[in-house]
């Protein structure tokens, strides 16, 4: 069987897309396919695509109702005519085909929803000539994914595939997260050093708090004070945000960090995530064999991931300082509660997606 050529869509809204995008080129590389990644908001109109990020980071981090009612408007699950993501997905219509034209590829991979869209539309119409293949990063499948004119959908649950075939009617199927490497490798490492830890806390139980990329959160460096007070060690993963790392860095026996490009060694340092948004951090940490507690998760897609994440056993999830000390409480040291759920986050990784995707055009 000769190689492929694929044509993987992104997009850099925050950095979970891109990170997915670039372990499947380099999984189908490995095997001898040329991959191209190309970022879905640069074949929108000039400016669009990163007026579109900025408007959804503003939101998200200064008017979390107001995602939330875009999110119910535009992509929330269920049934009735309610207005999509079709109409921006037009604009980039010309760019796409002159990438297909000029790249040539045997495949189209999405790993972004309005890119789905996007591909779905063409390859209905009878624009894009191959098959086009949707990856969803997203534990719960919201509408934004989902176009029947797209050939294969691969889900991170086979839950999550059966709400694109029901949706769809065409066939989906489930691979668990697509993660790099070394995260499967952190958990056969701990007592990787997480660096200069504050003397009075060398003995702390290590427990890491995400942000994302972007530093979004609600009452981070609250939440770094009661770990701190319950005999934790927390370290704030603040992203590229600065100003959130210089707050959290005065947190009394708390460790603020900024970006870093050891996230695994980290996870192979720490004892539990808490985690807001149940996207590519809460990924790498099942990988890594790390415990994850779900606290005021992110509105729209990520409260509704958190939901179905908590649903399959795969985190824990407070809704009070009560049950997030208690869920720290029980999945910090070890014991059965704590590999029970170490078990079942490294059992979703099912499948390779890279695999998988590129079924329909081999």
């Amino acid at each position: 069987m000769g190689s492929l050529r694929v044509l993987l869509l992104g997009a850099s809204m925050g950095a979970g897309h891109d990170a997915v995008c670039a372990e499947l080129a380099r999984r189908l590389r490995a095997r001898g396919d040329t991959a191209e990644l190309c970022d879905v908001l640069t074949l929108l109109p000039p400016g669009v695509g990163p007026a579109l990020r900025g408007f959804y980071r503003g939101t998200v981090r200064h008017a979390p109702a107001l995602y939330a009612a875009i999110y119910a408007l535009f992509l929330s699950p269920g049934e009735g005519p309610r207005p999509g993501s079709a109409p921006l997905a037009v604009t980039a219509r010309d760019r796409l085909l002159r990438r297909v034209h000029a790249f040539r590829p045997d495949l189209v991979v999405s790993t972004f929803h309005l890119a789905a869209q996007l591909t779905g539309r063409l390859r209905a119409r009878g624009d894009i000539p191959v098959p086009a293949s949707v990856f969803v990063t997203d534990f719960a499948v919201h509408r934004g994914w989902l176009h029947r004119g797209n050939d294969l959908h691969v889900c991170l649950t086979e839950q999550g595939a059966a709400t694109a075939r029901a949706a769809t009617g065409r066939p989906a199927t489930a691979s668990g997260p697509v993660v790099a490497p070394e995260f499967h490798r952190a958990a056969a490492r701990p007592g990787y050093p997480v660096g200069a830890l504050p003397q009075q806390a060398a003995d702390l139980p290590p427990v890491l708090l995400s942000t994302g990329a972007w530093g979004v959160g609600t009452h981070t460096v609250r939440t770094a004070r009661l770990l701190a007070a319950h005999g934790c060690l927390p370290v704030l993963l603040c992203g590229r945000d600065e100003r959130m790392r210089r707050r959290a860095a005065r947190v009394p026996g708390a460790l603020a960090l900024g970006w870093t490009d050891d996230m695994a060694g980290l996870m192979a340092s720490a004892r539990l995530l808490v985690d807001n948004a149940a996207g590519q951090t809460a990924a790498q940490a099942l990988a890594a064999a790390l415990p994850v507690v779900t606290w005021r998760p992110l509105p729209g897609h990520g409260r509704d991931g958190a939901r179905t994440m908590a649903a399959a056993g795969l985190t824990a999830y407070a809704r009070d300082p009560g049950e997030l000390l208690a869920a720290v409480g029980r999945l910090l040291g070890p014991g059965p509660a704590r590999d029970a759920q170490v078990e079942r986050g490294r059992s979703a990784f099912t499948a390779d997606a890279a695999d998988l995707v590129t079924r329909p055009a081999r």
